[in-house]
């Protein structure tokens, strides 16, 4: 296929957003930004179904891989994708549509850079999961920070700015590391291009500090205990639209750097500290989940989930079982699905009380009875209940779990019941009980546009819960190609040492 159909994907949105740029800043023209940019971001969710339909799940290798001469003689613009990434991809397009519907309420001021910044975003989350060459990667990677980072220090709450300063810092401190590792490969090996470094492999002796310089930038932005702090105050400070990005999309990218560049690159040291993530996932999933209970904002009570249940991911991925490294692969886009439902679910109150606070609510079955039941798939969905997509990437890495590490399955098993004690409890909270606040009274059911973004987060979580098999098939074939890599060259390591 000649066509450069992935280039076209990171490029899209950046051009719908220089279209808005150059659009009069009237009331009028606001209203056809967001037409605009809704259009380019449909028109990237159709695109990436196409190519979910064209790519061959059989083959192991990437595909539509676009390889052109960037800096001359060190760098090439290289992309291409797999089964891993894909799904990814379309995770970003199915997400992004979505936020820009949500606006008309969200966002007060401002708009037109609104949506430039939720398009510039957008492209380079898409880069990301398309990069196969590591220089690539990172000006993907780091320039996906700084949209988010206006996005919570223009558009975000009272305390925006240190939330936006305090995102930033934490995850530069770990991109310079990386960057510094990236520049060290080139010196090893002479090369940063990622299938040819599959290929030829990395000394062993130099594995450990790569990997650790690679881990410092990706257990923030996963985020993995005791980095995870900035994550509670970057989502109460950020928009709605703002949290829906960061926790389906931006914490994706550091699980899947784990998965195509710690594993992929570093066998040998992913090897040699599985304790120190099984410690560090374990702690994730037990004590951030009891940090949930004792939340009374909502959005700080869903963040802290988002910790936990990232640290199933980790957990997964590091046990180098399909079913562990699938799971966490679909617990990822599961999770991205369930989250963005959740941080929607927290807007459509928020815009009507203007509070996030558990105890100001109770009752809302009787005012938002259609509110309620979407509510309720989605805090199922976060507690892993069987029929929804939660449970199926949970199993999967149990049970991965299991097959490496008897007693950590058994302590990780403790979060699901965590995660029900938490969720549970939230909802019982905010939906059932005597209406104790009389601004509960004067709340309106969901409106058009908050149906439509609910009900299409809906149908795919319970959908995929009861039918996995196109997300499953979509990945097996690269993901059993990535563990043959690792087995294969960590046997050829452990012999050369």
């Amino acid at each position: 296929m000649n066509f450069p159909i992935l280039s076209s994907l990171i490029l899209l949105p950046a051009i719908g957003s220089f279209f808005i740029f150059f659009q009069k800043s009237n009331q009028n023209q606001y209203q056809s930004s967001k037409y605009v940019a809704l259009f380019i971001s449909l028109a990237n969710f159709l695109l990436s179904l196409y190519l979910w339909y064209i790519f061959d799940p059989s083959i192991h290798s990437f595909q539509f891989v676009e390889d052109r001469q960037w800096i001359i003689g060190l760098v090439n613009y290289k992309i291409g994708i797999d089964g891993i990434s894909i799904l990814f991809i379309l995770l970003t397009t199915f997400i992004t549509p979505l936020c820009i519907i949500s606006v008309n309420r969200t966002v007060k001021i401002k708009l037109k850079d609104f949506l430039i910044a939720i398009l510039i975003s957008e492209s380079l989350m898409i880069g990301v999961f398309c990069s196969l060459d590591l220089v690539i990667f990172y000006l993907f990677f780091e320039g996906g920070l700084i949209p988010m980072f206006l996005i919570i220090g223009i558009w975000g709450g009272d305390r925006r700015v240190y939330s936006a300063f305090k995102f930033f810092l934490y995850t530069l401190l770990g991109s310079v590391l990386m960057l510094i590792a990236i520049i060290s490969i080139y010196w090893i090996a002479g090369t940063t291009d990622v299938i040819k470094l599959y290929e030829i492999g990395i000394d062993a002796k130099f594995q450990n500090l790569l990997w650790l310089a690679f881990f410092s930038s990706f257990a923030v932005k996963t985020p993995m205990w005791p980095v995870h702090t900035w994550l509670p105050d970057a989502h109460v400070e950020a928009p709605t639209a703002g949290s829906v990005l960061l926790a389906a999309i931006l914490l994706k990218m550091a699980g899947y750097g784990f998965i195509r560049f710690s594993i992929g690159l570093f066998p040998f040291a992913s090897e040699y500290f599985v304790p120190l993530i099984f410690i560090l996932s374990l702690i994730a999933i037990v004590y951030t989940s009891l940090v949930a209970l004792m939340q009374e904002d909502i959005k700080k009570l869903i963040a802290y989930s988002s910790v936990a249940h990232m640290g199933f991911v980790t957990l997964g991925i590091f046990t180098f079982t399909q079913q562990g490294i699938e799971g966490s692969i679909f617990q990822m886009l599961s999770h991205g699905l369930v989250s963005a439902a959740l941080f929607f679910c927290v807007g459509v109150i928020y815009d009507r009380m203007n509070t996030r606070l558990i105890d100001k609510y109770g009752g809302v079955v009787s005012i938002m009875p259609k509110y309620a039941i979407v509510f309720m798939i989605f805090t199922l969905g976060a507690v892993g209940l069987p029929g929804t997509s939660g449970f199926v990437g949970e199993f999967l890495i149990l049970l991965g779990t299991f097959k490496k590490n008897f007693l950590v399955a058994v302590i990780a098993s403790t979060g699901v019941i965590l995660a029900a004690a938490y969720m549970l409890w939230l909802y019982k909270r905010v939906i059932f009980g005597k209406i104790i606040n009389d601004d509960v009274k004067k709340m309106i059911d969901l409106n058009k546009s908050e149906s439509i973004i609910l009900w299409s987060l809906a149908f795919p979580i319970i959908f995929f819960g009861f039918y996995p098999d196109p997300l499953l098939n979509t990945t097996e074939v690269s993901v059993n190609n990535l563990i043959d890599m690792y087995n294969n060259n960590l046997a050829i390591n452990t012999e050369n040492n």
